[in-house]
Order: C-alpha cells, then structure tokens, then sequence
C-alpha cells in the first residue's frame, strides 16, 4: 500500500448499509413509501455508479491521447538524435528507467507497460458500466406483468414527482409560476409518463434538460405570447401553456406524438388543451 492509498477514506458495506437504511427510515417518517424511496435510492446508486465509468472513461481517453502523442514525439526525437547518440547512448538506454507514478518501469518496456495500464482502465470502466446496468434494472424493476424495463407499464406515484421536480425549473427559466389546477398537473404528467417505459422515465430530467437547451429561443417567444403575464386566458385552449407539465408535453409531441395522442385519450383530458400547445407551440417556430 503506498502514501495515497493509505489517506484514502473508503465506507465499509456495514456503515453504507447503515447510511441506506437511516435514510429509508427518514423518508418514511416523511411520508413517503417504501418502495418510491428504494426505486429513487436505486437511481441515485445507478446514476452514481454510472457518472463514475463516465470520468473513468473520459480521463482513460486523455490518457490514451497522451500517451499517443507522447509516442510519436519520442519516434521524431529518437530519429533525429540517433547519429549523435553513438555507442555510448545505446548502452546507456539499456539500464534507463521511466517513472510512473511512484514506480519504475524499464524505458525499453515503457510503451508495452502504458498499453497495459490503459486497458486495464477500460476493464475497469466496463465492469462498472454493467455493474451500473444492474443497479438501475433493479431500481426499476417492472410491473410483474410488465416484461421488461424497456416495455411501457403503469405511471408509479415516485415517477410523477420526479417528472414534477424536472419540469418545474425549466418551466420557470421562462416565465412565471402558474395558477393551473395542481390535479391536472398530476394527470397530464402521468399521461406523458405513459407514453415510456422505466427506462427511458429514469432518464427523463436529463431528456427534457436538452429539449428545452435546444429549443430555448422558441419556447421564450410561446411563453412571452401565450403564457402567464400574456393577454392569454389561463382557462380556455391555451390553458396548459400556463402550466410547467406544457414542456413536458411538448417534448413529447416532437417524440413520440401517436402514443401521446394515445395516452392523452384513455386519460379523458382536454382534446383543447393539446390543440392549443400544437397551435402556440407551432407559431413560435
């Protein structure tokens, strides 16, 4: 073990247990139900486990540049020095070492050493992707008469908050709050909900963070003419344009429109409501 291992700081699995089960115990003194606290814990272990093989991934692909880079400036040096070295530099070249890190690796193995410590990275990396996989499979674990993750299934209640926690500042970086009946917020988000399965509603804050990123100029112009503040009715056609679940519903339109219309239908909501976003959102184009 050396210096920096030795001040690292790690958990042991009886004290993370233990940190796991204090937080369960805390949202369900909260209120909230068991199994929407192991699904949300389960995301943030997944998305952890996740966002990990991502720097691990990116700083191995760094590494990789370097190294490349640092091959073929070796290459130029070697060739353009080789005249000069003589007998002398060869042998010397023999016993020359390359430091790494905290040990030392014989120059004439470097490269076969820097291949092998980059590989090694990736196993790593791909080791976590698919512990990463598991972690979020078991977190959304589907309906049991659902097959599989990837397959639409039934609207839970943790899913809903969460779609509500994502559109809401999104909603908000364009206009002001809204007066919109809270039970229908709940109904049009659990219809957008619908049309995914617990895959794709795992990853939906990320997914509405890039719609609304690509389309901010455009969703500005429709919430300046037709959102709250606007010469616009809040009850009547425009109403869902006063509502945060309107960037929701958008995102879905450009989507996936037929299982919007689809789920939007067997919900009973307002045919007006999702004519007067096409229309608004449309002339904002």
């Amino acid at each position: 073990m050396n210096a920096a291992e030795e001040g690292r700081q790690q958990l042991d699995a009886v004290s993370v247990l233990n940190a796991r089960r204090t937080l369960l115990q805390l949202l369900a003194r909260a209120g909230v139900w068991s199994g929407d606290a192991e699904e949300l814990i389960g995301l943030v272990e997944a998305g952890a486990l996740a966002l990990a093989h991502t720097e691990i991934t990116e700083s191995t692909e760094n590494a990789a540049r370097t190294e490349s880079t640092g091959s073929t400036e070796n290459v130029a040096g070697t060739a353009g020095a080789a005249g000069a070295a003589g007998a002398a530099g060869a042998a010397g070249a023999e016993n020359a070492v390359v430091g790494e890190g905290r040990r030392a690796v014989p120059a004439e193995k470097a490269e076969t050493y820097a291949s092998g410590r980059l590989d090694g990275r990736r196993a790593v990396a791909d080791e976590l992707a698919d512990i990463a996989e598991r972690t979020l499979r078991h977190a959304i674990a589907p309906d049991p008469t659902v097959a599989s993750p990837d397959d639409r299934s039934p609207v839970g209640r943790a899913e809903v908050e969460r779609a509500k926690v994502a559109v809401t500042p999104l909603y908000l970086s364009y206009t002001a709050v809204s007066d919109l009946d809270p039970d229908a917020t709940e109904q049009v988000l659990t219809a957008v909900l619908g049309t995914m399965s617990p895959r794709q509603r795992a990853g939906y804050a990320g997914r509405l963070t890039e719609f609304a990123s690509a389309h901010r100029a455009r969703l500005e112009r429709l919430y300046a003419e037709y959102g709250p503040g606007s010469a616009i009715a809040i009850h009547g056609r425009y109403s869902l344009v006063h509502s945060p679940t309107s960037v929701a519903v958008l995102e879905r339109l450009a989507v996936a429109p037929s299982a919007l219309h689809e789920e939007w239908d067997a919900a009973e909501l307002p045919p007006a409501w999702l004519d007067g976003l096409t229309t608004a959102w449309g002339s904002a184009a």
